[in-house]
């Protein structure tokens, strides 16, 4: 069975690398503020590219304005490294933007994901 983190640990941890996710309830929370339903359709897909190629599957909640995304390891009773590294590759895909001077113009940044 894998390790499983305390609370207060978990809580260190995101404090410490994942600042927008919370833990509520004994699962990782992030909500998306998107907007739009095309945005959020899009950020759902490429959560559940990711979710499906790590073999570990979020519960994803879509609404017309946002992603809301519950990470736990229902196998071992808790949050465990698959929760973190799976939330922190989340956040690295959903947040990538093309980088100013990039060749990838990218849509209007006002247009898209919202930061909080």
């Amino acid at each position: 069975m894998e390790q499983t983190f305390p609370a207060n640990k978990v809580q260190q941890w995101l404090n410490e690398n994942l600042p927008m996710w919370r833990l509520r309830n004994g699962y990782l929370l992030r909500v998306y503020k998107t907007g739009n339903w095309r945005l959020t359709l899009m950020i759902a897909n490429a959560i559940g590219y990711l979710a499906e190629a790590a073999d570990h599957h979020p519960e994803l909640i879509l609404n017309y304005p946002s992603v809301e995304v519950h990470l736990e390891t229902h196998s071992a009773g808790g949050i465990t490294r698959k929760d973190y590294e799976l939330a922190s590759k989340i956040e690295e895909i959903v947040q990538w933007y093309p980088a100013e001077g990039s060749a990838l113009t990218g849509v209007k940044k006002e247009n898209w994901l919202k930061t909080k």
